[in-house]
This record gives C-alpha cells, sequence and structure tokens, in this order.
C-alpha cells in the first residue's frame, strides 16, 4: 500500500482534500448538536430529574442571567434612579428577536429575586434557542444592552451558557498556537522546511476530518461539547508524533544510501506498522471508557477515537505520498551535501543520546532511585483529589459570568448559584418537610412552589458553595437522614447534586476501568514482546506516570498553584470525567512510547541475546526521536489553555505533565535503568506459554539495502561471504524480518510457514559442501531435506513456528543433532562441523 500511494501520490492527495473539504461542507451545512447528558441511570438525582420533566416541562430555550448591583449614594435596587436605567434595557431585550421572555424583579410575584439589603436584584432571560443555537450577535446584543445601563454606583453582570459564549477566544487560536510551537521544534529537529511541514499537513488532515465527522455524527448520537476540544488536542498530539516516527525513519533510509522510494516503503513497513499498532492502543485505551457505563462518556469515545483512526490513517497513506511529491527534500541542503560528499551515515548511533544511554548502563540504581523519588514527590498531592463540577465561579476574575457569580453570592449567599431541588411525587404534604429542611445545617432557605401534576419541588439553598464539601455533606443528609425521617418519598436533584452523584459513581467505577485499561496493554505488550517482565513494568510505570501527572493537576487547578499565572480562573475540584479522559490518553499514548523503545531493544535482544546492549542500543537510538515527540505533544497539549475551556486547561496541562515525565523521566530513564538492573529477566516467558501466545509484528527490522533474488526451496539464499569467528558467547537467536528479504522458500501450504537458514563449516572456516541438512519434527517425522552447496549454505522449510531438531551429517565428520525453536520470522542457524562433533557458530 505503500508503495502504491508513494506512486500515485497526487491521485492520493486528491482524494484526501476532496474527503476533507466535502466533510466541511457537509458539517457546515447541518451545524452542531451538541449536547451534555450528566445524568446516571440508579440514581436519586436521575429520578429527581424525570419527575420535574413530567411535571414542569423545560423552557425549549437556555435561562440566562442578567445581575445588578447598586453602590454607595445609588441607593437600592428599587429605587427609581436604578429602575429607570434598568427596566428600559429589560424591555429592549425582551423585544428582540430570539428572546422568548425576560422575567425580572420588579413585579410583586418575583420579589425573591431582590436580595434583603436590597442592593442585589436578578432578571432571568430565556432564549428561544438552546445556548449552542443562539446567533452569538445576538448574545453579545443583550450584553451590551444591558451593561450600558450601568452608571456611577450601578454595576451590571450577565452570567449562563449563551453568555459564556461572547467570552471564548476566536475558534482554533489553542490549535494554531500548538501547531507553530511544534512546527518549530520539527524545524529544529530536522532543519528542513519541507519535513518540518510534514507532520503539521498530516495532523491538520487528520484532525480537519475527524472534527468535521464528529459534527456530522453529534445529530445522530449524543456528543458532549467538550468531545471536539478533546478529539482534536488528542488528534493533533499523536497525529504529528506518528508522521514524525516515519519521517525520521525515511529520512535515516536515504542518509544510509536508500533510494526515496525505497526508503519510503521500508519506513512505513517498519515505523508505519509500529503507528498502527500504537493507534490501535490508543483506540483501545480510549474504549476503556466504556467499562464506566455512562452516557456522557460515549461521545467523547466516538469523537477522540475517530479523530484517532484518521491520524492514522493520514499518516500511512497521505504521507507517503507527500514524501513521492517531495523526493529527496526532505533532508535539508547540509544533508544533502554531506551525503554526496561522505556518501552514507553509518549504523551507528553517536551523540548526547549515545552518552546518556552509555551513562545509565554504568549508574542503574542511582538514576532509577532518583526518577523515583521525583516521581513520588510530584505524586503526594493527589492524595487530596477531590472530583467534583465546574462551573462560572472557577472563570477568570476578568469575565461577565465569573462577576455575575460573585454577585449574586455576595446578595443572596454562596449557595443560591447552586440550589438543590427536593422533588416529592405522589401529592403528599409537605409542610413538616419543608420546616426540617428549614431547620437543617448549612440550609439557607428552603421553599415549596406550587403543585403541578402530583409533584411538589422544594427549592433548598445551601449556606455553602456549590463545589464546597459542605454542601456534598448537605445533600447526603437530605438523602441519609432528612427525608427518611420525615417518612415521604422524596429525591434530592438539581445540578449540584447531579454533579455530586457524577463524581460519586465515576470514583466508583474508576478502579475496574484503570483494571482494565492496565489489563488489556499488558496482554498487548505480552504478545507483543513475548516477556511477562516488560509488560509488567510498563503497567507500573503508566500508574506512576498517572499519579505524577494528577498530583500536577491537583496542586495546579485544585491548590490554585499558578493559575493567576496561567490565567486559567479560580481554583476548584477536578472535573468528575476528567480522570477517565486523561488516563484513556495517557495509557494510549505512554503505550506508544513504550512500544517505540522497547521495540528496538527487543529487536537488538534477539540479534545478540545480549541484555546490557539491547537497552543500550535501544535508549541510544530512540530516545531522541521519543523526547522530540513528548516536546511537540506538550506543546499542542499546554496550547489548550488558550481554548476559554477550563476542562480543556485541566486536560492540556494534566497531558502535557503526564507526557514530560513519561518521556523525559520513565521512559529515558527509570524504564532503561530498571531494565539494566532485571538483565536477562526482562526477556523471560514461561515455556508453557510461548507455546500459547498468538505472534505479532509491531515493528519488524528494516531490511539491508542488498536485495539478492531469492531462490527456489532446496537451492540456499546467496549472501556475502560468510567468515568463521568461532562460537559466539550467545548459542541460539531468532533473526528478525531482516532475513526476510534474502530468503523466500516455496510455502508449504500451512499458514506460518517460514525456513532456517544459514553456513556449514569445518573447524578451520572452509565451507561444507554436500553435507545433509535434515529438519525432523519432535515426533520424529522428516520435514524437509537438503545439501549444503559450494559456499556452505543451506535453507530448510519450515511449516509452522515450534519446536524441531536439525540434524547435520557430512561425509568423515561426526553427525550431530540439534533442538531448534522456530518463532513467526526466520531462525539463523550456523553449523561448525568437526571430527569430534558439531558445534553451534550462533
Amino acid at each position: 500500500m505503500a508503495r502504491w500511494c508513494y506512486r500515485h501520490r497526487l491521485v492520493v492527495l486528491v482524494l484526501w482534500v476532496g474527503a476533507l473539504f466535502g466533510l466541511g461542507a457537509a458539517g457546515t451545512s447541518a451545524g452542531t448538536d451538541y449536547s451534555n447528558v450528566f445524568s446516571l441511570p440508579d440514581t436519586d438525582s436521575k429520578q429527581a430529574y424525570d419527575l420535574m420533566t413530567k411535571a414542569f416541562p423545560r423552557s425549549s430555550g437556555d435561562t440566562d442571567t442578567v445581575v445588578w448591583r447598586s453602590y454607595g449614594d445609588a441607593g437600592s435596587v428599587t429605587d427609581t434612579a436604578v429602575r429607570s436605567r434598568i427596566e428600559p434595557a429589560l424591555k429592549e431585550i425582551a423585544g428582540m428577536r430570539g428572546v422568548g421572555e425576560v422575567v425580572g424583579p420588579y413585579d410583586a410575584k418575583n420579589a425573591a429575586q431582590i436580595s434583603r439589603d436590597g442592593r442585589t436584584a436578578f432578571a432571568q432571560i430565556t432564549f428561544t434557542d438552546q445556548a449552542n443555537g443562539v446567533p452569538k450577535d445576538l448574545v453579545q446584543k443583550v450584553v451590551d444592552t444591558a451593561q450600558d445601563a450601568e452608571r456611577d454606583g450601578l454595576r451590571v453582570e450577565l452570567g449562563g451558557q449563551a453568555i459564556t459564549r461572547t467570552q471564548e477566544p476566536p475558534t482554533g487560536v489553542a490549535e494554531v498556537v500548538g501547531i507553530a510551537a511544534a512546527a518549530v521544534v520539527l524545524f529544529l529537529a530536522f532543519g528542513s522546511l519541507f519535513a518540518m511541514l510534514l507532520p503539521i499537513v498530516v495532523a491538520i488532515m487528520g484532525v480537519g476530518s475527524g472534527m468535521m465527522a464528529t459534527m456530522l455524527l453529534s445529530h445522530v448520537t449524543n456528543v458532549p461539547e467538550v468531545a471536539p476540544l478533546l478529539g482534536s488536542l488528542i488528534g493533533l498530539g499523536v497525529g504529528i508524533d506518528y508522521a514524525l516516527f516515519i519521517v525520521t525513519r525515511h529520512r535515516r533510509g536515504i542518509q544510509r544510501g536508500l533510494e526515496p522510494e525505497e526508503s519510503a516503503v521500508r519506513a512505513l513497513n517498519t515505523s508505519g506498522r509500529a503507528v498502527l499498532f500504537a493507534g490501535g492502543t490508543v483506540c483501545i485505551a480510549l474504549a476503556g471508557m466504556l467499562v464506566m457505563n455512562l452516557r456522557f462518556l460515549d461521545g467523547v469515545v466516538i469523537a477522540t477515537s475517530l479523530t484517532v483512526v484518521l491520524s492514522v490513517l493520514a499518516a500511512i497513506t497521505l504521507l507517503p505520498a507527500l514524501l513521492g511529491l517531495l523526493g529527496r527534500r526532505v533532508l535539508s541542503r547540509k544533508q544533502l551535501r554531506k551525503l554526496a560528499a561522505a556518501g552514507p551515515d553509518p549504523a551507528e548511533a553517536s551523540g548526547p543520546a549515545a552518552r546518556w544511554s552509555a551513562y545509565v548502563q554504568k549508574r542503574p540504581r542511582s538514576i532509577a532511585a532518583m526518577a523515583l523519588v521525583v516521581m513520588a514527590v510530584l505524586a503526594l498531592p493527589v492524595l487530596s483529589l477531590r472530583l467534583g463540577a465546574t462551573d462560572q465561579g472557577n472563570n477568570q476574575e476578568s469575565t461577565t459570568t465569573r462577576q455575575a457569580y460573585d454577585l449574586l453570592a455576595e446578595g443572596f449567599g454562596p449557595g443560591f448559584n447552586g440550589p438543590l431541588q427536593v422533588v416529592v411525587p405522589g401529592g403528599a404534604d409537605t409542610t413538616g418537610l419543608v420546616r426540617t429542611i428549614r431547620a437543617t445545617d448549612d440550609v439557607a432557605q428552603a421553599a415549596a412552589a406550587p403543585p403541578a401534576g402530583g409533584i411538589t419541588v422544594i427549592q433548598v439553598v445551601p449556606k455553602t458553595s456549590p463545589q464546597s464539601v459542605g454542601t456534598d455533606r448537605l445533600i447526603d443528609r437530605l438523602r441519609d437522614d432528612v427525608i427518611p425521617e420525615a417518612g415521604v418519598e422524596a429525591h434530592v436533584g438539581g445540578v449540584t447534586a447531579v454533579f455530586k452523584d457524577f463524581a460519586s459513581v465515576t470514583g466508583d467505577r474508576l478502579p475496574y476501568f484503570v483494571g482494565a485499561i492496565i489489563g488489556l496493554g499488558f496482554l498487548l505488550l505480552l504478545i507483543a514482546f513475548r516477556s511477562l517482565v516488560v509488560p509488567l513494568t510498563a503497567a507500573l510505570m503508566n500508574l506512576i506516570a498517572a499519579a505524577a501527572s494528577f498530583g500536577v493537576l491537583v496542586a495546579v487547578f485544585q491548590w490554585g498553584w499558578g493559575t493567576e499565572f496561567l490565567g486559567i480562573g479560580k481554583e476548584g475540584p477536578i472535573t468528575a470525567f476528567l480522570p477517565v479522559i486523561m488516563l484513556s490518553l495517557l495509557f494510549g499514548l505512554s503505550m506508544d512510547y513504550q512500544v517505540f523503545l522497547v521495540s528496538r531493544m527487543h529487536e537488538e535482544w534477539v540479534h545478540t541475546g545480549d541484555n546490557a546492549r539491547a537497552v543500550r542500543v535501544g535508549l541510544a537510538e530512540t530516545s531522541r526521536v521519543i523526547n522530540c515527540a513528548a516536546l511537540i505533544m506538550i506543546c499542542v497539549f499546554s496550547a489548550f489553555v488558550l481554548s476559554g475551556d477550563m476542562e480543556g486547561a485541566m486536560a492540556g496541562i494534566g497531558l502535557a505533565a503526564a507526557v514530560a515525565l513519561d518521556a523525559f523521566i520513565l521512559r529515558t530513564a527509570l524504564v532503561p535503568a530498571a531494565m539494566h538492573l532485571l538483565g536477562r529477566s526482562n526477556w523471560w516467558l514461561p515455556g508453557w506459554l510461548e507455546g500459547r501466545l498468538p505472534h505479532l509484528a509491531v515493528e519488524p527490522a528494516e531490511p539491508p539495502a542488498e536485495s539478492p533474488a531469492g531462490p527456489h526451496k532446496n537451492t540456499p539464499y546467496k549472501n556475502t561471504p560468510h567468515k568463521n569467528t568461532g562460537p559466539r558467547k550467545n548459542t541460539e537467536h531468532v533473526q528478525t524480518a531482516e532475513y526476510i528479504k534474502t530468503a523466500e522458500p516455496e510455502k508449504s501450504g500451512t499458514g506460518g510457514a517460514t525456513v532456517v537458514h544459514g553456513f556449514l563449516r569445518t573447524a578451520d572456516g572452509d565451507p561444507l559442501t554436500g553435507a545433509s541438512v535434515t529438519l525432523v519434527s519432535r515426533g520424529g517425522r522428516q520435514l524437509d531435506r537438503v545439501t549444503s552447496i559450494a559456499d556452505g549454505s543451506y535453507i530448510v522449510s519450515v511449516p509452522a513456528p515450534g519446536a524441531y531438531i536439525l540434524a547435520v551429517t557430512a561425509r568423515g565428520l561426526a553427525s550431530r543433532a540439534h533442538h531448534v525453536t522456530v518463532g513467526s520470522g526466520p531462525l539463523v542457524y550456523d553449523v561448525e562441523l568437526t571430527d569430534e562433533g558439531a558445534g553451534l557458530v550462533n
């Protein structure tokens, strides 16, 4: 597929551009229909909500608030001087097209809309549409009209969901800033403008398509408002990173002497496979949110997974087409001149990454200890994590919504911004219940509305704010003590109660969710790397990274450390659904780095059987790319502080911290240090489990530059002369896909067929010609028999991975049989025959 996309690059490019513009046109014409469904089945707040919906059908539009307060000599809000300015403004707002109703405080029946001190009052504005459907220019006109009534001693502010839209920064600011920062990092890493543009273009195409598709999906399923923001956040991060991995491998191939087309194909066959695997793990981790059984998260899973899938698709189809357009221009001019003058680069890694890798090998204990101390200190704040919900009281102080929130809290009490509704069905007498509620601690007001449809609603205003622990305790007290003692059936609802139930359910189900995604990640790594220790280490590292990143989140958003510097508003509890989303993204992204790092170590391990060398080489060759990719993600995620959305800012800061800690401390310090300490145990797998695990090639090794023609079944392939250097320390290993290009035997027809191949030598290093090599099953059945040719090479066909016996006989030399275990790829088995018997070379 990569070769086809490379050669038909214009067709691929036209298809992608057409798809993007087609989805954009459809999404723009259809509009959006995002909905936040926080209600939960089998919860008290959900029962209250259902009863209120039947008895009091909600207005079709969004309800917002105009709040005003008089100061100094202005008198009370009922004075003529104040009314003469407010009432005309409210009347003008009521006459605007798109405004359904305005309920002011100057009607006798609405006297409760004036504070006890007479200094604060509010009016409720009901639009004919929900907040997302109200034209932004209408909202701005309402804000301007209301605030034009201000004068010395009179202050007017507005709050509500529709009003919030006037405070949002221009759409795409966070994305543009993140892309610009990523472009700077890419240019510094590549030194080439064209190479820098490749990951940016691929990410924009993937994320743009994902956002347009999400807009369309919002009409057929519940997609929350925060889903597109989270989709663009994760889509930009993984889209740029995945393209970075492939472009880096492609550039390396050209620098080592390959033609651009062959280099692109090999890059997609190696790093492209890793991208597919990594994208799949991210989607699986995101799908883990479904374990929570929360309707609100279903739309988040759809939006984010769809964006990741399209980003991966762009990386494996659009990117090779763009590589075909650029050719050698993916290298900088300096690199092209060096390639022409000095020839291909050597394969060995060098530079700071190699020096750091050698340092980790020398001092693994001290590096592991320091990394653990840093992560433990950063994780300490997570012990005080409190889940809840953000509201307009968390907005920046300069916003009118925050000012309106504070004015209502000042005039009517902190709990006025989050009243509770006690819903009593069946027409029961609520007089005693109201009296008991009023006498309850932390209750400021309680009043029953006239019954409707046999349903009575008691409005309860707490003394504490909606985000206060005291309000949570009051809800529990009403449910557990006050209502049961009154002897009536009643349910506590309202926005504050809904968010409390949401946080409680999330906290209860979170351990199952964490267990599910860790268990799934463990199985994937177990299959990929044929080891028990590697996936166990990865699971532990993921938990450490999650704890430390949530510690940073608590310190910034819950404790308020640095909120003023970052300009993100007032501290408060961590949004209840955020841990689930963050953990999904964190485990997915951590898996990307783990796969990229350990796959190179595993490749070196199966080549040499030397754990120290495998860890050192793997870290030296991947740490620079991992750190560059992490830096790009940090830039993209941090930019979402500018999104104007508190949840977006939380997710951005939390994920930026998680990626930084994961890449710079865990993957490049703690993981390799631990693997050095564990030694050969890293790659241990019980024999009984080895035979039962399916084979999964995450990232095959790059094939050699030479591509000799493959032989027929009983004619060994030609290769470079093999010089016998004597027995090696490691007596058996399985080579990876590096040898697939040089040995292509006929398949036996059985799935999973492969080969065993190598050279036969005498003790003096001379090739053995005419020696007989037989492959026998463990049951004694002959499977294949060949004769070595002039250079001593042989190749026998293997029907499927498993354990076999390889028998070698030659005239005048002692015969011997060897037990061999063949994996999913070809097995290289060189043999030295002597008068005393056969000795294994490698």
